[in-house]
């Protein structure tokens, strides 16, 4: 463990290079929602005239940058100490404010709707500086069919509000009320069951305290299930309910057709991965034999295959790592990472009321990235740095070469960079590894990859679609059906030889990603491009990182599906999903040889 001096100041990120007290950021805030009131008061003469639509965009954009950095600094700044009341009453401003300002703002799409691309191309002739948003009207006057009354605008952001708060009822509900027991590790240690502990416990070597601690966790949601299987039936209802009021053929449709993704992408990842599941039966059925275990449980999917192979890293190490294995994408990309690790732009250890887990975060130009890492020395560590640097990168080269209005990625794409730094991390580390268990150990972390993010993010998107579909069809959402559809799946994905029992049946009940409809899938597709772009950078060097680094600066600039294209994947088409099967086929096999 750090030091405090240390943990203090050189490993922990600089957020005051945003906001140098809280009083300017509180100053900050007054000044954007003044600028809110400005713009409101316009209402009815937004476009009036060219000057007046290039003024309502310039008005509009300095309050977005505003409330982004505002954001950023507040949850961030909470999630480094969430026992920090003065934090929190930060972030909960912001959020309350974001509230307002939608509610204030939501004339605007409807008034602006009220016009033609025809009007704005005319206006692009009187005032040229307009043609930057083209690309942007394009997208909104193809949304008309899909913008309701101001009126009915203003109640919808309400009513998303409320939606919201099905995913609240489930944090609270797996946060601090359901109550875990108590288990004893082979160490003899005090261990209480919950979320925090459960990647340390199911790598356990010990396979009767693995399963021990994830049919306790699992029945804690069980205890639940009905008032879970309620808050989860009321967020599908939700979506349905937006999607329909603003004419939406689906919930999927809307979530889609918002981000500009084809449907058939989402059938197409759904469809190949279920004719192509045979690679990961073998693979389960390789876990078994290699672990002695008469029965296969989930417990075991994350306990390693390889025995003695259980190395610490430094974050300095880490660091190097990362730039060696980066190399390849240019000086100028590890410069930067390099200056992310030097100039505190990274939150680094874990601490006292810090926020678990990791994440990149950032606002527009003159800003840069940060990224919040629990790091404890392990090699998952590692590539977690890689991860989320990725992340952060493409937001910085994004941001210095787009504009604000086309600055941020989609989630379709924000899993690219940080799955291909991933995948250099892994064949470095392949490339140098010194010993057939060392090899070993790489080939089962991407074969775990790719499963955790690949098939089990493809079932978990196979299961929402099913619940979306049953609610649209006016069939209700009841605990039995919810675990026995989630079972269903897991015998299809997995195989036979995994026991599906009772406690597995609950896991989709310990899901939050559920309460955002319809993202999940984004990660199976990102790591098939990232996986395709990788795959052509090993093999055609400087003209492939070429196309990637283009890829990089593009921001949402276009589509995500044409964006991907410059970096040699089509994600419109089912091939990358299938190389992306190909290749776990080849690591299996690979690891078969070894074992």
């Amino acid at each position: 463990m750090p030091t405090e001096k240390k943990l203090d100041m050189s490993t922990r990120w600089n957020l005051r290079e945003m906001f140098a007290t809280d009083d300017d950021w509180r100053k900050t805030l007054s000044e954007t929602m003044s600028m809110v009131d400005i713009l409101a008061a316009r209402k009815g003469k937004l476009a009036e005239s060219a000057a007046a639509l290039w003024e309502t965009a310039q008005q509009y954009e300095a309050i977005q940058k505003n409330l982004e950095a505002l954001f950023v600094f507040a949850h961030s700044n909470f999630d480094q100490n969430m026992s920090d009341s003065t934090a929190k009453a930060l972030f909960e401003s912001a959020s309350n404010s974001a509230t307002q300002i939608g509610e204030k703002l939501s004339f605007m799409a409807p008034e602006l709707m009220a016009h033609t691309m025809e009007e704005f191309q005319t206006f692009c002739q009187e005032k040229p500086e307009l043609k930057l948003y083209e690309f942007f009207a394009k997208d909104f006057f193809a949304q008309k069919e899909h913008i309701l009354s101001a009126e009915m605008e203003n109640l919808m952001v309400r009513m998303g509000d409320l939606g919201g708060s099905f995913q609240k009822i489930f944090n609270d509900l797996a946060v601090n009320d359901i109550e875990f027991p108590e288990l004893t590790s082979p160490e003899g240690e005090k261990v209480k069951v919950c979320e925090a502990e459960y990647g340390r416990a199911l790598t356990s070597t010990d396979a009767g305290y693995r399963n021990a601690f994830y049919n306790a966790l699992l029945g804690g949601y069980g205890k639940h299930i009905n008032t879970i299987a309620s808050t989860y039936y009321g967020s599908v209802k939700h979506d349905v309910f937006n999607a329909k009021s603003h004419h939406y053929s689906s919930a999927r449709n809307r979530a889609m057709t918002v981000n500009h993704i084809p449907e058939p992408v989402y059938d197409n990842l759904v469809s190949t991965v279920r004719e192509n599941t045979e690679p990961l039966h073998r693979y389960i059925t390789l876990r078994k034999k290699a672990l002695g275990l008469e029965t296969y449980h989930f417990s075991d999917m994350m306990v390693s295959l390889v025995k003695d192979v259980d190395r610490k890293y430094s974050y300095e190490e880490a660091c190097d790592l990362v730039l060696k294995a980066a190399a390849v994408l240019g000086e100028d990309y590890t410069a930067l990472l390099k200056q992310a690790m030097d100039n505190r732009w990274i939150d680094v250890y874990p601490a006292p009321n810090k926020r678990s887990g990791a994440y990149s975060t950032g606002a527009y130009r003159p800003h840069h990235p940060y990224v919040l890492l629990n790091f404890n020395g392990t090699l998952d560590s590692v590539f977690t740095l890689a991860h989320e640097l990725g992340h952060s990168l493409h937001s910085f080269f994004s941001n210095q070469e787009q504009p604000f209005i086309y600055a941020d990625y989609t989630i379709f794409c924000a899993e690219v960079a940080s799955t291909l730094n991933e995948e250099l991390l892994s064949r470095y580390l392949y490339d140098r590894s010194q010993s057939n268990e060392e090899k070993a150990m790489l080939l089962c972390k991407k074969l775990d990859d790719i499963r955790g993010t690949f098939y089990r993010q493809t079932m978990f998107a196979d299961f929402e679609l099913q619940t979306h579909q049953m609610v649209e069809k006016g069939l209700p959402l009841l605990p039995d059906g919810l675990c026995e559809l989630h079972k269903n799946l897991n015998e299809l994905y997995y195989g036979p030889d995994l026991e599906v029992d009772s406690f597995l049946s609950y896991e989709w009940a310990r899901i939050p990603h559920f309460y955002r409809a319809f993202y999940v899938y984004q990660y199976a597709t990102g790591i098939s491009a990232a996986l395709g772009i990788a795959k052509r950078i090993f093999s055609l060097g400087d003209e492939a990182v070429k196309d990637y680094r283009k890829f990089l600066t593009t921001g949402g600039s276009n589509h995500s599906i044409e964006l991907l294209k410059i970096a040699g994947v089509d994600m419109a088409s089912p091939q990358p999903v299938l190389d992306t099967v190909k290749i776990f086929q080849d690591t299996l096999a690979e690891l078969e040889k070894l074992l």
